[in-house]
């Protein structure tokens, strides 16, 4: 512990005034505000329909304007932590993993239930929910744990014991929601994480079977996760229930071809495919735009992927190239379950696509996260600070 008091003094020390000359990454800026104006450009045209049903046709632009003003606030956020030092993060890390606890926890009591799910909260007329938070706090406290642990991560009682107690601490309550998909999510980040961190391969694949077999015990308790496995593998055998929304989804993707109806002439979305600006955005997407436009926005993602991941590999230390690691395999991860489920290749889990998929609270965290990931891009040209 003094040695790692004494490294975090002297990284303050380093971290107290950036070195002249130094910048974010701008490969990395300029990927992440594109895939922001493309999305955006594609929740207008998948949502304008919708807009217009809700406000008996009279605004087109209702989920829009509302989803420009979260990533207004989000591009502030991203702003404002690109420019505070890492540390910060690191000796904040508990403090925030506290909070997002208790934000879990109160969900339970003071939440607003939405679709059949009760996972919101409401202060002061905003919505927001809690998992998003929470999500970003345990990468938060698994970059500093990793720091701590250095090499001792490679023993059971630090790699895999230390890990998991601190995932516990968020799992549990997200189970209490009944929050299956941000138990996935949370869990695979987890995984790559502790990868990364030196925990031994034998007990993270132990982990993935015991996960494995926690799902399928959790879905035959569950029974809206047993329908929605159900529609997955059959969705020919209920068309108008269960196995409505892949097939629609199945339709809009079938429908684009290769060069797409164009921008705006989605059918789908005119109430035909349930959620088409949220979770099923990117039928839409497919669509409108094609199978050329279609693989343009997952090479997007990609490079941008690509580009994180290389931060954190040229992060001046440990705690940074972790945390780089886990909110860059958080877009990966989502981006990849969402693209399988709209595809029909996993049932559905109710995560999003992110910066296209409507929702203001997870919009502006995205935002505010690849911000962090630009502030640890600034010392990617110094020298790496060598820790045990």
């Amino acid at each position: 512990m003094a040695a790692e008091r004494d490294l975090h003094a002297k990284e303050n020390r380093r971290f107290r005034t950036l070195r002249a000359g130094e910048s974010v990454d701008y490969p990395f800026l300029f990927l992440v505000l594109l895939l922001l104006t493309v999305g955006l450009a594609m929740l207008y045209s998948a949502s304008y329909a919708q807009s217009e049903y809700d406000t008996s046709y009279e605004i087109s632009t209702k989920y829009l304007q509302k989803q420009a003003v979260c990533a207004a606030i989000g591009l502030v956020a991203m702003y404002f932590f690109s420019r505070i030092p890492v540390s910060l993060w690191h000796k904040f890390a508990w403090l925030l993993y506290g909070v997002s606890i208790v934000l879990l926890l109160s969900v339970l009591v003071i939440g607003e239930e939405v679709n059949g799910a009760r996972r919101w909260i409401n202060l002061a007329g905003i919505q927001f929910q809690p998992s998003e938070i929470a999500k970003f706090t345990m990468i938060v406290l698994f970059a500093r744990l990793t720091r701590l642990f250095g090499q001792e991560a490679k023993q059971f009682r630090y790699g895999v014991m230390g890990f998991g107690m601190a995932l516990m601490g968020i799992l549990v309550p997200l189970a209490l929601e009944k929050h299956l998909s941000a138990i996935m999510l949370m869990g695979m980040v987890a995984v790559v994480m502790m990868f990364v961190a030196g925990t031994s391969p034998k007990w993270l694949l132990a982990g993935a079977g015991a996960a494995a077999v926690f799902v399928v015990v959790y879905i035959s308790f569950m029974g809206y996760a047993g329908d929605r496995v159900t529609a997955w593998l059959h969705p020919e055998l209920d068309p108008g229930d269960t196995g409505y929304q892949i097939l629609q989804s199945l339709y809009a993707i079938g429908s684009g071809g290769l060069f797409g109806l164009g921008y705006g002439k989605s059918r789908q979305k005119y109430l035909y495919l349930p959620f088409q600006y949220n979770d099923y955005i990117f039928a839409i997407c497919c669509e409108e735009l094609g199978l050329v436009g279609a693989v343009a926005i997952i090479a997007l993602f990609a490079v941008t992927i690509l580009r994180g991941y290389w931060i954190a590999l040229h992060a001046r230390d440990r705690f940074s190239t972790v945390l780089a690691a886990g909110l860059t395999t958080l877009i990966a991860v989502q981006t990849i379950l969402n693209l399988c489920v709209v595809t029909n290749l996993l049932p559905s889990t109710g995560i999003a696509l992110p910066f296209f998929s409507y929702g203001g609270t997870a919009l502006a965290v995205n935002l505010g996260e690849m911000g962090i990931v630009l502030s640890i891009s600034r010392h990617r040209n110094q020298r790496k600070i060598q820790e045990e």
